[in-house]
């Protein structure tokens, strides 16, 4: 079985080349290096298909693919090759038929490309989505923890002017004063009987003046009372002289 060398298929200057009864069963990936290659016989092998690159051949003229097992839809386009015309026409068909394989290969690549694009947009979307609820959970913890220390202050401090409130309304308890350090209290006056009982007497000789010059100098001396308010007041006058009469007498005696 005939083997390709790794460097054939830059052998871009073939202009013709016959492969045929070789057993061959693929070409090269890369065939369609081959750009200026015009006839190409490829009689009697075991070829299936053929690489995707072989539409690049874009000057081939004459092709031979009979006694191959190709695939039904490739063997359809080939067709016969019994003369120089159905050659030909070998090559025109299964260029167009390769061409558009490689175009729906590159149409399947673009979506694929496309496809991948696009997930990969969505996942960066997908992540931008997720880095932004990130933020907004992180500041709303923030704002939350912000508001809970705030309550938290705004209690401390009320319950802190409830208690100073409290303590400017409670009385303020003095200590007890010790022993040592107890003010000397001004002693206290014991309740005197005899200031009592001249107050009283103080007062009955008031009253007594009161009823005397009532009854000397105004018109009530005729009345029964002062009558004898004024008798009194003349026996106790007497009285009075007749004491200090005697006392002038006793005086008298007692320098004799």
């Amino acid at each position: 079985m005939f083997g390709f060398q790794s460097d054939f298929c830059s052998l871009s200057h073939l202009v013709k080349l016959d492969l045929s009864k070789n057993q061959l069963q693929q070409l090269p990936l890369d065939f369609g290096r081959l750009v200026n290659l015009q006839h190409l016989d490829l009689l009697n092998n075991r070829l299936v298909t053929l690489p995707v690159s072989f539409a690049q051949l874009k000057n081939l003229k004459w092709l031979d693919l009979k006694d191959n097992p190709l695939d039904p839809v490739l063997a359809k386009v080939a067709g016969d090759c019994l003369d120089e015309k159905q050659c030909k026409q070998a090559a025109v068909k299964v260029l167009q038929h390769m061409r558009a394989i490689q175009s729906e290969q590159d149409r399947q690549r673009q979506r694929k490309l496309q496809a991948e694009r696009e997930m990969e947009k969505k996942r960066e979307a997908e992540q931008r989505a997720k880095e932004a609820q990130e933020r907004e959970l992180r500041k709303r913890e923030k704002a939350e923890e912000k508001e809970r220390r705030r309550r938290e202050y705004d209690a401390q401090k009320a319950a802190k002017q409830e208690i100073e409130k409290k303590t400017k309304k409670e009385p303020v308890q003095t200590r007890k004063p010790t022993s040592s350090s107890r003010p000397a209290q001004p002693p206290r006056h014991k309740p005197s009987w005899s200031r009592s009982v001249l107050r009283v007497l103080l007062l009955a000789l008031l009253c007594v003046l009161c009823t005397l010059a009532a009854c000397k100098l105004t018109e009530l001396q005729r009345q029964p009372l002062c009558i004898s308010v004024n008798t009194l007041y003349e026996d106790v006058v007497a009285a009075l002289q007749n004491h200090k009469s005697l006392q002038n007498m006793l005086h008298q005696n007692s320098q004799h």
